[in-house]
């Protein structure tokens, strides 16, 4: 149970949200030095040159409302750092209009959106007299830039005048025209009020940005459906839709200078929630439903001509690509269509593949990390099966695979030879238990050989695009060991990536093979081949995550190498290329045995609809699916390629040999499973 911090900035239902999200204590410490009862004097003078302001009130029926005030230089002004004195004549029709009085609770939002600078400031009206009200200072904080596309503000008459087109309508359905202003949005302001909840300074009217691509507020009838993206963790808006499920909203439209305004009931979307997982860069959501609401026309005195987008809107995705990843997640385990977009050259020997759905819509979302599965008929008939990692990053639109040219190698042959752009290939979506968690504190290290980079490149890219996201990346070692300069891949990229990162990510390239010519290598950070003694200067202190990919000997070299450093087992992840797998050093704590096989079972192939016994001594589950006239993908049958990988719907598996691709929760690698102890039924997605 959730125990209320004594004195906490935040109220019940913040506090609750920072939880859920495994931020409460650090959000509590930073908003004790963030969170002031005054307004520090960069704000004061911030917003005293700004030319609109958003304003968050509630009417008398306790509806929460959003609306935008405009006035010349200096409507706003800051006499002292407790006061905010505004020359406010909301248009009559606004339901601010009836809400700024004596006593009144106020949220202000001061937003210069030329440079996406933004604070903010919650307060009380203290004094109104005409149309110049006083509100004394009980919040004032500041917020970061992120999904604020800049524009150029120009005035088109005197604040002060009304316009001569002022045309109110009020509805409460939302019809197809409002609708489409809406969906073509890539801003609006939120107003929300979570009422008084307790002594203290936490519970009033809180008014904030929100921004996206265009396309990131879904309507359906009178129902909005909104993501929310990595911000400053407060959660001021959801924590007050927790304790009081209504919102305010307004939607400026800045070439018309029409708003529409609206008010109604909030229903919060978790993270698990179907929709919000398909949404590319939504940690949760919400559901706002219409009550009622009003469009007025020619509402604002100025135009804002588009700028730039944010770059964090254009990491985010967009409804109707959300749709597309929710409607082709139900044949995430079908071979699917795939058009090359693009080939270029990455080394002397490896080659990069852009691949994008046939039906030109979004590609399934994965982790970075993970393997895609190809099939393509060769050019003697026969059909090949192979999988490679992807090297493109998770926000990115299209997969990308690195293969590099193997002498013997009938796929790669393929790839590098013969396909060329617009040609198909059939692969499924990614998949695969090799990858990293952004949002993990703990230091990590790639450690990659060869072609072994191409997972470490996906890794290093998301980890990057998610601290820029979060504005906290997680610490990155990369160690890349190649044979050559002409060979190795990715390196301008990968330093590239570094410089970005601040200094929160490494980039160590090793060249093992030995200059023809007397000169030293350029760009090479050291030579020879990675020993002990290398590690031991270039991995971070304390302890940290080592992911480890590349051929057989190396990675067995390096896993080695990092226990005699004293690494222990679990903090190694690893990701086989070939046949061998690696041979770990279990330790002495992780003991727990492989569950024993069923005597029996019944074994059902959804998709297909057989079923079929299965006794002790029968054949794996790819076996009995082959007697039945079932041809599932697979490149190996020892578990260490995961070509095999199918989803587990009922059941529990165990493994006659250990694999060295460890499945995913859900999944199992049929070429080495069969049926566990006390699992008598089995279901696969086949």
């Amino acid at each position: 149970m959730l125990t209320v911090t004594p004195r906490s900035q935040f109220h019940h239902g913040e506090q609750l949200l920072q939880s859920r999200a495994g931020k409460r204590e650090q959000t509590e410490v930073f908003g004790h030095q963030a969170i002031r009862p005054f307004m520090p004097d960069q704000h004061r003078v911030f917003f005293s040159q700004l030319p609109f302001l958003v304003l968050g009130s509630v009417d008398a029926q306790g509806w929460p409302w959003a609306s935008i005030v405009a006035g010349g230089p200096g409507f706003a002004l800051s006499p002292d750092p407790d006061h905010l004195n505004l020359m406010c004549q909301p248009d009559k029709d606004d339901p601010l209009h009836q809400s700024l009085h004596t006593g009144a609770q106020i949220g202000v939002l001061g937003i210069e959106i030329p440079t996406r600078r933004r604070n903010r400031m919650n307060g009380r009206i203290v004094s109104d007299d005409n149309g110049r009200i006083s509100v004394r200072v009980e919040q004032s904080f500041g917020n970061c830039p992120q999904y604020i596309q800049t524009r150029q503000i120009q005035f088109i008459r005197d604040p002060n005048i009304p316009s001569e087109r002022n045309d109110t309508v009020r509805f409460d359905n939302i019809g197809p025209d409002m609708a489409g202003v809406i969906e073509h949005a890539d801003t609006f302001f939120v107003a929300s009020y979570a009422g008084d909840t307790e002594s203290g300074r936490s519970g009033g009217v809180d008014v904030s940005h929100r921004g996206g691509r265009s396309g990131f507020v879904r309507v359906q009838g009178n129902r909005l459906t909104i993501p929310d993206y990595a911000g400053n963790a407060f959660f001021n808006s959801l924590g007050n839709f927790l304790i009081n499920p209504k919102a305010g909203l307004i939607f400026p439209d800045f070439e018309t200078g029409d708003v529409i305004m609206m008010t109604g009931t909030v229903e919060l979307l978790w993270e698990d929630d179907p929709e919000i997982l398909a949404f590319q860069g939504a940690e949760r959501g919400w559901r706002f439903t219409l009550d009622h609401g009003l469009r007025m026309a020619d509402a604002l005195p100025f135009r804002a001509d588009f700028g730039e987008w944010s770059p964090n809107s254009l990491m985010a995705g967009d409804w109707l690509q959300a749709e597309a990843r929710l409607k082709a997640e139900q044949n995430r385990n079908q071979w699917q269509p795939y058009e090359i977009t693009r080939i270029e050259d990455e080394s002397s020997v490896i080659r990069s593949f852009y691949l994008r759905p046939d039906n030109k819509t979004a590609p399934l979302p994965f982790k970075a990390g993970q393997f895609l599965t190809l099939r393509a008929k060769l050019s003697d008939g026969k059909s090949a099966i192979r999988t490679y990692t992807v090297s493109s990053a998770p926000e990115d639109r299209e997969y990308r695979i690195s293969v590099k040219r193997e002498d013997h190698g009938a796929m790669s042959s393929h790839l590098h030879d013969t396909l060329k752009r617009g040609d198909r290939i059939e692969a499924k979506p990614p998949r695969g238990a090799f990858f990293i968690d952004p949002s993990q504190d703990r230091p990590a290290v790639l450690l990659a050989g060869g072609v072994g980079i191409t997972p470490m490149i996906s890794m290093a890219r998301h980890v990057l695009n998610e601290g820029r996201r979060t504005r906290r990346t997680r610490p990155l070692t990369i160690v890349h060991a190649a044979k050559t300069t002409e060979e190795r891949a990715f390196a301008r990229e990968l330093r590239d990536i570094a410089r970005q990162s601040g200094g929160a990510i490494r980039y160590v390239s090793v060249i093992s093979a030995s200059q023809n010519k007397g000169d030293p290598y350029d760009d090479v950070d050291a030579t020879g081949r990675i020993t002990k003694g290398l590690l031991r200067q270039i991995l971070p202190r304390g302890e940290f995550d080592t992911f480890l990919c590349g051929p057989s000997g190396f990675m067995q070299a390096q896993y080695d190498a990092l226990r005699a450093l004293g690494i222990t087992d679990d903090r190694i992840f690893a990701e086989a290329f070939g046949p061998a797998s690696l041979q770990r050093q279990p330790d002495a704590t992780a003991t727990t045995p492989a569950p024993a096989e069923a005597s029996t079972a019944r074994v059902k192939f959804a998709a297909s609809g057989i079923e079929q016994s299965w006794h002790t001594g029968d054949g794996t589950l790819l076996e009995l699916a082959e007697a039945q006239g079932l041809n599932p993908a697979f490149s190996c049958r020892s578990g260490t390629c995961g070509s095999c990988t199918t989803r587990l719907l009922a059941g529990s598996v165990t493994y006659r040999t250990t694999p060295a691709v460890e499945p995913a929760s859900g999944e199992a690698l049929i070429c080495c499973a069969v049926p566990a102890e006390g699992s008598d039924a089995i279901e696969l997605d086949l």
